[in-house]
């Protein structure tokens, strides 16, 4: 199956930033819709923003209260989260998806993941 890249994760105080890469494995993956995921320890995974394969609507969780951008290159497949004024809870391991069937905010509507990148926010 091919697989997405990510990296950009790190430990970070409460109120930094934090810019997030995702990439495909092979030249000749998509156009497809790209989203973000987020899971904590002992939680579900949860939505976080979604991008049309065209890039031309974004989609967001409440929790994000405007502090978070995805961006995408629609010929290339990439995805990009950057995220702003981070808090403790946004602590978590965050997954690049691609190509969902049906419903954006259930994670398992998607068919391509990456292998995950830690975001630790500090107090």
């Amino acid at each position: 199956q091919v697989q997405l890249v990510e990296s950009g994760g790190g430990l970070v105080q409460a109120g930094a930033s934090l810019r997030l890469f995702c990439s495909a494995s092979e030249r000749t993956f998509g156009p497809y819709p790209m989203g973000w995921f987020r899971q904590a320890p002992g939680k579900e995974r949860e939505f976080v923003a979604a991008i049309s394969s065209s890039g031309s609507s974004t989609f967001y969780a409440d929790f994000v209260k405007g502090r978070f951008t995805i961006s995408s290159d629609n010929t290339e497949n990439t995805a990009n989260l950057q995220m702003n004024s981070l808090e403790p809870d946004d602590t978590a391991v965050y997954y690049c998806a691609a190509d969902p069937d049906g419903d954006y905010k259930e994670a398992v509507n998607w068919n391509f993941w990456g292998q995950g990148t830690q975001v630790t926010v500090s107090s």
